[in-house]
């Protein structure tokens, strides 16, 4: 056995999730081998930032009034960013539209496990069925994307 290909397919999946069983066959791995290496590493790195997730909003709230604070004394004009960039618009239209179970089936996939896992914790960290739907929704997709996987490589 080849230890070394389940935690790379693990360690990918820690990061971008929808892209990590593709490698599987290459790999030489079955399809369940696939799916548990990667919804396993989806799994480790949704709890850590899912829970975490407050600790890193925190941050950056307390950096851009570092960022401000300093502008001030130096008596530099701060450049503010843009609160309302293409990026935010496309989350909270999706919020509105596809509400808790968009955001906790699919921010992961597409946006990234870390990236979705805080999002949806920002939208939703409240509700206590959000991080389970985060679960599931990593399960259905990692079951469609390692078919997908598994599928293509047959048809090539």
């Amino acid at each position: 056995m080849q230890w070394h290909f389940y935690f790379t397919l693990f360690g990918l999946s820690m990061i971008k999730f929808m892209f990590a069983p593709f490698a599987g066959p290459e790999m030489k791995l079955n399809f369940i081998e696939t799916y548990l290496a990667c919804i396993s590493g989806a799994f480790l790195a949704a709890l850590i930032f899912y829970f975490s997730s407050e600790y890193f909003m925190i941050r950056a709230h307390k950096k851009r009034q570092a960022e401000l604070h300093k502008s001030i004394t130096n008596g530099t004009p701060l450049k503010l960013k843009r609160k309302f960039t293409r990026f935010n618009k496309l989350i909270v239209k999706l919020k509105h539209r596809f509400g808790i179970y968009g955001i906790a089936f699919y921010a992961p996939l597409f946006l990234s496990v870390p990236v979705g896992s805080i999002v949806t914790a920002k939208f939703y960290g409240k509700d206590k069925r959000t991080f389970p739907l985060i679960l599931l929704g990593i399960c259905m997709n990692g079951a469609i994307t390692t078919g997908l996987a598994y599928g293509l490589k047959e048809l090539f």
